[in-house]
């Protein structure tokens, strides 16, 4: 089975591998079954080993995607330029996308992520736990600025959101960024591993 991810970023690879539950060998494009416990025992096909690639493609969305309904579009639209990228090659396509969103009922901006899993005729969506941004940081988003590059200035380094992100950072290492997207992932995955869809 091989499944693209679209993007570069090899945290969102990790999150794909994590929600399939499946560990690397030693070549680094396939990666192999754990004991049974992960999503991938339950997919159609039970495959022994799979194949996670990296496939960079546009979000179709703004650099910054505020809202859940941009930042959604950005994973469903991710998911299928992997499929339209190299048509027949994939068998799932996962989109990941994370942005800033506001929830009724509760003050402030939030980080959030959504993963779109689909195999061209099906797409599942899940999404990764939500955190809220502190006030100065809200307050450079809603004046324009990137989540990414605001972060790499407050902790004065570069590719924050290749590492652990800005949810590592806010909760000093408590939530790591590839387990929170691979929880978006494993949600996403629900219709091709749970017969109630």
């Amino acid at each position: 089975m091989r499944v693209g991810v679209g993007s570069g970023n090899p945290v969102k690879r990790r999150a794909v591998e994590q929600a399939l539950g499946v560990e690397r060998d030693s070549d680094p494009g396939t990666v192999s079954r754990d004991s049974g416990t992960g999503a991938l025992h339950d997919l159609r096909g039970d495959p022994e080993a799979i194949a996670v690639e990296t496939v960079p493609v546009p979000s179709g969305v703004s650099e910054q995607p505020t809202g859940h309904a941009e930042t959604i579009a950005g994973a469903e639209n991710r998911a299928a330029a992997v499929l339209d990228a190299e048509p027949d090659t994939y068998d799932l396509a996962v989109g990941i996308e994370g942005g800033v969103a506001g929830f009724d009922g509760a003050d402030g901006l939030f980080l959030v992520m959504w993963a779109a899993v689909s195999d061209g005729s099906r797409t599942g969506r899940g999404a990764g736990p939500s955190l809220e941004l502190p006030a100065d940081v809200a307050a450079r988003i809603e004046d324009g600025e990137e989540l990414g590059p605001v972060m790499d200035d407050l902790l004065d380094t570069e590719g924050v959101a290749r590492r652990g992100g800005a949810a590592g950072a806010f909760t000093r290492g408590r939530v790591d960024r590839a387990d929170a997207l691979a929880t978006a992932v494993a949600g996403a995955l629900g219709p091709f591993v749970s017969d109630l869809y």
